[in-house]
């Protein structure tokens, strides 16, 4: 398979790039600007602008899937919709399917079917409220869009680690353990990028998280 991974110098999208190379797909990853100095073999480099969608979509013509895994800098999450329309827009243009690696504020609470991470303090904090906000308006965005696009929110907590390959999959709900820990490393997220790409599931979206 090739896979094109926009925003393949951030956390998850240079995991994303080592597991699909690991798996030994062919990948085209697409950064913003400069290539990085150390990259997997046969990973080809290119820059290139997510909001550029003649690009973009030139870019995905000759992939099997996208994944979009960008994230706004703090203080630019405003972006995190008009960024997300254009690669749609670039997918659509393409006819390719893309996966859109967002965030966990549009999911439901454990226990709690009628409120929204985004609403709790208890998992999102204040310093964190904006880029929850973004996300959740990013799913919006993806729902009101034509592409064949997939939605998928990390758990609450997610940052680098190590690599187990193991994670439980779920749907709308936020995946927590019983004292409420709520997490998955970015390797393990970019596992669970891979396994939906090599074998779509039937949601628009999803999550996954330790039990």
């Amino acid at each position: 398979m090739k896979i094109a991974v926009v925003g393949a110098a951030g956390m998850v999208g240079s995991r994303v790039v080592d597991e699909a190379a690991r798996r030994g797909h062919d990948l085209v990853a697409v950064f913003r600007s400069g290539r990085p100095a150390a990259l997997p073999a046969g990973v080809t480099a290119v820059e290139g602008d997510a909001h550029d969608v003649g690009r973009m979509s030139a870019l995905f013509d000759g992939a099997d899937a996208v994944v979009a895994a960008t994230r706004p800098a703090p203080g630019h999450e405003h972006t995190a919709v008009p960024t997300t329309t254009a690669l749609l827009d670039a997918a659509a243009k393409a006819g390719k399917r893309i996966l859109v690696v967002g965030g966990a504020a549009p999911l439901r609470l454990p226990g709690s079917p009628d409120r929204l991470v985004v609403d709790s303090p208890e998992y999102v904090p204040a310093p964190y409220r904006a880029i929850a906000a973004a996300s959740h308006a990013q799913l919006d965005a993806c729902r009101a869009h034509p592409a064949d696009w997939v939605y998928l929110s990390p758990p609450a907590v997610l940052e680098p680690g190590h690599r187990t390959g193991t994670y439980r999959r779920g749907t709308t709900t936020l995946i927590a353990t019983a004292d409420g820990t709520s997490r998955i490393s970015a390797e393990d997220l970019a596992v669970a990028v891979l396994d939906e790409l090599e074998n779509p599931g039937e949601d628009e979206h999803f999550t996954v998280g330790y039990e």
